[in-house]
């Protein structure tokens, strides 16, 4: 059995250039990157604005699990099964982050013979997105201090500063810091702290902005602090919006790469799910849908976090509807949500696989409260009895759900055929329209609290006084009207990473809200979540290594 980084190593990839003329581009319409990866150009963007638009294919998942679900395994299998069933489809992915990769992932650009490459480089530093938005990030943390140091003109409140630095790793000592030590020379010490630049909200505008101009606008309404009357300071106040878009200017533009069929992706933009609103760049899935008939997106995490976000915040300020949803569910991580302990994945259980199932379950029931036809793949394991798929089938069934068994990792493409014709099927049949979860117009407290209940199955939200007080205070001060984006465990339904299955009746505590001004939304932070993750006991860091040829090895 290959690794994934020898099957993407021996992979026989076109010239970036072939790819785009599966497409209609010619080479004025890209930025190349060496010879398998390049940048759609700005113009490029712009003319596919007014063309008529694809169908849209969001690919969710079960919560995930030590047993794996695969879902961007599962997002590149399909795409490539509807283009060999002669569907012009494009893939759109988000980008993969160096905390994870480093941490417990080691690597995220699908698996099997269902992968986009080059795995390396995309994995790794890619064309210098993500380096962007941190330089734009810290840009703007260094001009506060600044603008402080050389006398404070727009009188900040050193103790109400809200905007904390990033860096794209995980690492817990960050989390809490001190600045300007060292004397006066340094400027006037202050707390402070670092996220992950995955949670930076310039991560957030970058993947929401229009073009250009929209970005410059939504970078200028970044709040970054408050003054001794606890009026907000604003990114535009500091005149940072112009600098910071400089910095962007070449990361708004969308990556091109290629599957291992040679099929065409879209890779841009990559919040997580758990503490930002996990989706890819509007601007890439827009034109996507200008380029294609058909494009294949995936929301990061579970349905709980990344489907929702996708719903509530991406097509509810970009005004898209997608027109089929997968959910991604294994026979493995349902059993383990049954009770079944890792080590005894292999072994057939359909009893604990039907108890297990009440996960999945919940999440195929809150997507159709969204309005949307639904299909399960069933990300399939060697394991796997027939005995666990039938039981698979008929829970899926009870539901008016089809379940498709899905061979993509061994086979590729061909063996995701029957779901890509099911999710077109779907896709050219379905009439309905996205039903959002909640209006603008209702309290912010409100909104978390229909998210807790409608998706986590909370009895209650509990929340911090200080918080609610902010909630009320973003209210009068017009944010009222933003969507709400969740900070909270990937793992579980509720906010206790070890409640596996569909938990009821709990309560989501929010002990911490932040205002994203600039990309429109309030976060919610719940439980012990972190903004700044920390690295495992074993991280995956150690085991990668370059090989005697120079060559990458290590990453899976």
């Amino acid at each position: 059995m290959y690794s994934d980084i020898e099957i993407s190593r021996a992979a026989h990839k076109r010239p970036i250039t072939e790819i785009a003329a599966k497409l209609g581009l010619d080479l004025n319409d890209l930025l190349p990157y060496g010879h398998d990866k390049a940048k759609l150009t700005h113009a490029t963007v712009d003319r596919l604005k007014d063309k008529p638009k694809g169908k849209l294919i969001l690919v969710t998942s079960i919560n995930p699990t030590p047993a794996g679900e695969g879902k961007t395994t599962t997002s590149v299998g399909l795409g490539d099964a509807l283009n060999r069933i002669g569907k012009k489809t494009v893939i759109c992915l988000r980008e993969p982050s160096l905390g994870p990769n480093f941490g417990m992932k080691g690597g995220a650009a699908g698996g099997g013979y269902s992968q986009v490459v080059p795995m390396e480089d995309i994995n790794l530093h890619f064309t210098g997105d993500f380096h962007a938005i941190s330089s734009a990030h810290n840009l703007l943390s260094a001009m506060i201090d600044n603008h402080i140091y050389w006398g404070n003109a727009l009188r900040f409140d050193t103790r109400r500063v809200t905007w904390r630095r990033v860096v794209d790793m995980n690492d817990r000592a960050l989390r809490n810091i001190n600045v300007a030590l060292g004397g006066p020379a340094n400027g006037y010490p202050r707390e402070a702290g670092f996220d992950i630049s995955v949670a930076s909200e310039v991560m957030a505008i970058l993947c929401l902005a229009n073009d250009l101009a929209d970005l410059q606008s939504r970078l200028a309404r970044i709040i970054v602090g408050y003054n001794l009357d606890k009026q907000p300071i604003t990114a535009a106040d500091l005149n940072a919006d112009g600098a910071m878009t400089v910095l962007l200017k070449d990361a708004l533009q969308p990556n091109l790469v290629q599957t291992i069929e040679n099929n065409p992706v879209l890779i841009h933009g990559g919040p997580f799910a758990n503490i930002a609103h996990g989706c890819n760049s509007v601007i890439a899935t827009r034109t996507g849908l200008a380029l294609a008939d058909y494009v294949v997106t995936e929301a990061g995490f579970g349905a709980d976090l990344g489907a929702e976000k996708f719903f509530n915040i991406k097509c509810r300020k970009a005004g898209l509807s997608p027109d089929a949803v997968v959910v991604v569910a294994t026979i493995r991580a349902l059993k383990m949500n049954g009770g079944v302990a890792k080590s005894d994945l292999g072994i057939g259980n359909a009893v604990a696989l039907k108890a297990g199932s009440v996960n999945l379950v919940r999440h195929i029931q809150n997507v159709q409260k969204f309005g949307l036809p639904v299909v399960v793949a069933i990300n399939h394991f060697v394991t796997d009895t027939d005995e666990e798929i039938a039981v698979l089938n008929e829970v899926c069934n009870g539901l008016g759900v089809k379940a498709i068994l899905c061979k993509h990792w061994s086979e590729g493409g061909a063996g995701a055929e029957e779901l890509a014709h099911a999710v077109a099927k779907l896709a050219d049949t379905n009439t309905a329209q996205l039903q959002l979860l909640y209006a603008d117009n209702i309290p912010l407290l409100e909104k978390i609290q229909t998210v807790a209940q409608e998706i986590y199955g909370a009895a209650q939200v509990s929340i911090e006084p200080e918080a609610l007080k902010q909630l009320e205070q973003w209210e009068k001060a017009g944010f009222d009207h933003f969507p709400v984006c969740m900070a909270k465990t990937q793992y579980s339904f509720s906010a206790d990473p070890t409640s596996l299955g569909a938990p009821t009746g709990h309560t989501i505590p929010v002990r911490e809200v932040r205002l994203s001004a600039g990309a429109g939304f309030i976060i919610a932070i719940c439980g012990s979540i972190m903004t700044m993750p920390g690295l495992p006991r074993v991280p995956s860091a150690e085991k990668i290594n370059l090989n005697e040829r120079g060559e990458v090895q290590g990453l899976s």
